[in-house]
């Protein structure tokens, strides 16, 4: 099973925002203890996976009692990284990439989109929010200045090779890929993308999926008629 580089499996990163999403709904309601096994019902999931889960933060719970909320959503924030903003810089501000910059649950998660970069002039100068938009050819000197490490690429995908292997030669260690395109880049440069199309041919074949089973329930339905 894949691991991040202290070992937590992949999977369980993936659900600790989930967790987050949940614990933060209880800590609002005034909830002060919360179960594993409350968490694995809400989340169709099991109780074990979730203690397991929960014991990558180091945090242990009381028996028969459970987690403290505020102490676990404390634990995995600091587990994924996200009690501490990260710089990033924004690739494209067209439409995709406004919608990112101006996305403000993105300090929530530990990231902070602190500029953005486009070849058309008529954006420079300015604001995707709070964000300002420079000349691409600024990225260098900018990123020289400012030690950013994280590029969010927002790019169409005939420039997505070109413009990640700017980010790549300007210093950059991190790109989240939204460009409808795989890119290849070195080994040391950590690539995660998040591919819209895909998600929504999985959200398409789900529905027929369900539209199927509901037509076959309603054929039932028919025949007991008859």
């Amino acid at each position: 099973m894949a691991t991040d580089n202290r070992g937590i499996p992949i999977p369980t990163i993936k659900r600790f925002p989930s967790y987050l999403r949940l614990l933060k709904g209880y800590r609002d309601e005034g909830m002060e203890m919360v179960s594993a096994t409350m968490l694995a019902d809400e989340l169709g999931l099991k109780p074990i996976q979730v203690r397991k889960d929960i014991s990558c933060t180091g945090i242990e719970g009381k028996p028969k009692v459970g987690f403290t909320v505020v102490k676990l959503i404390d634990a995995i924030v600091h587990t994924l990284g996200w009690d501490n903003a990260t710089d990033a810089v924004l690739i494209g501000a067209g439409h995709l990439g406004s919608a990112l910059a101006r996305y403000e649950g993105f300090e929530s998660y530990g990231l902070k989109i602190v500029a953005a970069f486009d070849i058309d002039q008529q954006k420079w100068g300015a604001k995707l929010g709070e964000v300002p938009v420079y000349p691409l050819s600024h990225l260098q000197q900018y990123l020289e200045e400012n030690h950013v490490n994280i590029g969010v690429l927002a790019v169409p995908a005939v420039q997505a090779q070109e413009v990640a292997e700017k980010l790549v030669a300007c210093g950059i260690l991190a790109i989240w890929n939204f460009a409808p395109k795989d890119l290849k880049l070195p080994p040391r440069v950590v690539v995660q993308r998040t591919d819209l199309a895909t998600s929504f041919a999985v959200l398409s074949a789900k529905v027929k999926r369900k539209m199927a089973k509901e037509d076959l329930l309603e054929e039932d339905d028919e025949w007991e008629i008859t």
